[in-house]
């Protein structure tokens, strides 16, 4: 058939590791994510590369999220936290014997737990990104770069050279983890604003992936429209997200996942259980534990019936399917070859979705029976090198299309504080350029990963919508503290060498960061709009 689909999934943690405590809630996010989608969806596209099947997927993994993978400490705390649960598993067996159902589905967490366990440590020996290096290999697969801390590029664009940095540094973590040069690039939340392609194509970038209404509005519009992705002026390509494609898959409300007969995230027995049936596992936390489907609104919960789900999301993949072939050949593309391009967050596959990986797997099966073919944005270009010029508008896929979620009143008090420090990082790179000894070094490098650490997006999004907003709080002013402190004692040349090994032992990822990645200079022209500006509509 004329036409094909680039399947492209996002993965992302923010940086929460805390060595300074042996257990650490916000940890568990790492952990849960691990086992519900990373574990799954790995073992999954292994699965179909031992049957043979040939399918092509697109991923990024984000540096804070390679960062914790790669950690020791995690990687330890990860196994401990498998441990706990498969002991909780245990006793609910025990607890469970009476009742059939209740009890099949506690033996079927026990031996979820236990397999993972020995699919993590035994056959991959603990080492995830070694897996994501051998998918790699096959050809299967494609691994694209991403931002440092997964910062929002326009928002940052205000400070000059802020944005380049996170960018050029991302693309210097992909580098060191996976060798080789990146092709594409993940803008966190799809956001994009003028500029930021040149910064994409100082790092050599092809490719990147932007909201709908990125092209819909661009200058000139795309003249066809999300079908195909449109070259920039700076040089790299902008594919754009099929919108009704991507609803289907993400949208409790109108999509797959609010299926009545799909598990129920939240109704979870770390809820459900006393603080003496859980521990040493601590009360109202989720556990993975679930044995409810979602039933509906307004009806009694429901136990879960895994064969039931997992019929339901084979029949959901065909539908997904079908619905694809459908919308390609509508595309009146006589002279052309047109391209779904449906972005997803990786985390909605398993951990928000718990059907997910099933589904997906369905849809690699599926595409492979119907004969559509699966592209990654590196090959399309290959094949189709000859495309529109034009220049995306200022976008996001967050709420209401643009910045507001980053940019909300509730959060807003941040930006200042990073355009300061970002300011002062420039300005000691540039007071040492290359004469740098070894102390300078360390303190510049940890400087850079405070600084970083301070841009991630994930705060403002917590802090604005309420979740975990005391800790994103926090995390943001400790960074931007301790930056302050070193950045004073630098100076001053005063260095405290045991509050620099703190900061080192806390925040301790991209052990090579380039902090000279923060000279770059932006002319004050090609900085797109104020802050206050960016705060409009669509």
């Amino acid at each position: 058939m004329t036409g094909s689909l680039a399947l492209i999934l996002h993965a992302h943690l923010p940086f929460v590791r805390h060595p300074e405590h042996e257990f650490f809630h916000e940890e568990n996010w790492l952990f849960e994510t691990i086992s519900e989608s990373y574990v799954p969806l790995l073992q999954m596209m292994q699965r179909l590369l031992r049957r043979g099947i040939r399918f092509k997927i697109t991923l990024s993994i984000s540096p804070t999220l390679s960062a914790m993978l790669s950690d020791p400490l995690l990687r330890d705390r990860y196994v401990r936290h498998l441990d706990l649960l498969g002991a909780l598993a245990e006793r609910e067996c025990e607890r469970n014997r009476a009742e059939k159902n209740l009890l099949s589905l506690s033996e079927f967490y026990r031996e979820f737990f236990a397999e993972t366990r020995r699919t993590f440590v035994e056959e991959w020996d603990c080492d995830l990104l070694g897996v994501f290096r051998h998918l790699r290999g096959t050809g299967a697969v494609e691994i694209m770069a991403s931002a440092a801390t997964h910062a929002i590029l326009p928002i940052l664009q205000q400070s000059p050279g802020a944005a380049h940095a996170q960018i050029a540094i991302g693309c210097d973590q992909f580098r060191e983890t996976f060798g080789g040069e990146p092709h594409g690039f993940w803008l966190p939340e799809c956001a994009y604003s003028a500029g930021i392609a040149k910064s994409l194509q100082a790092e050599n970038i092809r490719w990147f992936i932007v909201d709908a209404h990125a092209l819909e509005q661009a200058q000139p519009p795309a003249r066809r429209g999300t079908f195909a992705p449109c070259f920039t002026r700076a040089g790299p390509a902008a594919f754009a997200r099929d919108i009704q494609a991507g609803r289907q898959v993400w949208s409790a409300q109108q999509g797959y996942p609010g299926e009545s007969t799909y598990r129920d995230f939240y109704r979870d027995l770390g809820f459900d259980l006393s603080a003496e049936e859980l521990a040493p596992l601590p009360r109202n936390n989720f556990t993975g534990i679930k044995y409810h489907r979602v039933t509906g609104h307004d009806v009694p919960k429901q136990l879960y019936d895994r064969a039931a789900a997992g019929e339901m999301a084979r029949r959901h993949a065909h539908h997904f399917v079908e619905r694809c072939i459908a919308e390609l050949e509508s595309v009146p593309a006589a002279d052309w070859n047109p391209i779904m391009t449906v972005p997803f967050d990786a985390e909605l596959f398993g951990h928000w979705w718990f059907e997910g990986p099933i589904f997906l797997e369905h849809v690699l099966l599926a595409a492979a029976e119907n004969k559509l073919p699966l592209t990654t944005p590196s090959e399309f270009l290959e094949q189709n090198p000859t495309q529109q010029l034009t220049e995306p508008a200022t976008s996001s896929w967050g709420d209401q299309g643009f910045l507001d979620v980053w940019l909300d009143q509730k959060c807003g008090w941040i930006y200042p504080h990073l355009f300061t420090a970002n300011t002062r990082m420039a300005t000691l790179a540039k007071s040492r350029g290359r004469e740098t000894t070894g102390d300078d070094e360390r303190v510049l490098r940890q400087l850079a990963r405070e600084l970083l650490l301070a841009q991630s997006s994930d705060w403002a999004f917590l802090i604005r919508n309420g979740t975990a907003k005391n800790y994103a709080t926090k995390r943001v002013t400790d960074h931007l503290s301790r930056f302050q402190k070193l950045a004073e004692q630098f100076e001053n040349k005063n260095i405290d060498g045991e509050f620099l090994a703190q900061c080192e032992a806390q925040d301790n990822l991209f052990p090579h960061v380039d902090w000279r990645r923060f000279l770059w200079l932006v002319i004050p022209s090609e900085v797109e709009e104020p802050l206050d500006i960016l705060k409009k509509k669509k």
